[in-house]
């Protein structure tokens, strides 16, 4: 039976001091996390002393033909969502847009009693632009009712999600994973770091722990863009 405590997510998200929100209580120890672009690698040149010796000379290979460029998926242009449709769990949900509160935490959907709407990270893609686009649900509601996201466990590989746009678009997204983290080891890169491709993650709580009262997990949803 799910609790109807209710409270702030808090798997840690982009950004250093940002926080992605959860039903569990706010805690100080959520770990950093890295910024929404990949940040730059570089490699230090080795020094003379530690160099490896150079290779020996081979005879010279014919050169290969030059190949085209690699090709990154297919994205659509930006677009703000409006409403989200996952007919496998018969969830509907009209989207709030949602960026940070003044504490740099990711502002989450309010309950006024009815349950809340899911959210769209204003900070993150689009859906159906290149990279993650965020989602957030609540997995319970005020009054012993079920949240939007309740059911995202029971989403399978290849369930289809629908994000409709401002431009008349919609985009489609089709599920290939779904994950379970401790929010004390929340894996930011994985959730959060760029993709090749328009991507979709859906998040909520899980884990309630009826000794404290807290939600100790969240779940994570990705999908990737098929239409």
């Amino acid at each position: 039976m799910k609790s109807t405590y209710r409270g702030r997510l808090l798997a840690s998200a982009v950004g250093g001091l940002l926080l992605l929100t959860s039903c569990a209580p706010a805690n100080t120890d959520t770990p950093a996390a890295p910024a929404m672009s990949a940040p730059p690698t570089s490699t230090a040149a080795p020094s003379p002393s530690t160099a490896p010796p150079p290779p020996p000379v081979m005879p010279a290979a014919p050169s290969p033909a030059a190949t085209p460029a690699e090709q990154l998926p297919a994205v659509l242009p930006g677009s703000a969502p409006v409403t989200l449709a996952i007919p496998s769990i018969r969830v509907t949900s009209q989207l709030l847009h949602l960026g940070l509160e003044e504490n740099g935490s990711l502002q989450v959907p309010q309950d006024t009693g009815n349950g809340a709407p899911a959210s769209w990270y204003n900070g993150s893609p689009t859906p159906g632009e290149r990279g993650p686009s965020v989602m957030l649900g609540h997995v319970n509601a005020l009054g012993g009712h079920t949240g939007v996201f309740a059911d995202l466990q029971k989403l399978q590989n290849g369930d289809q999600i629908s994000v409709t746009r401002a431009d008349g678009a919609t985009a489609v997204f089709a599920v290939y994973r779904g994950a379970k983290y401790s929010k004390n080891s929340f894996p930011t890169l994985e959730v959060y770091g760029n993709t090749s491709g328009s991507e979709l993650r859906l998040i909520t709580c899980d884990g309630y722990n009826p000794a404290t009262g807290e939600f100790d997990d969240n779940y994570v949803i990705y999908a990737k863009l098929i239409a």
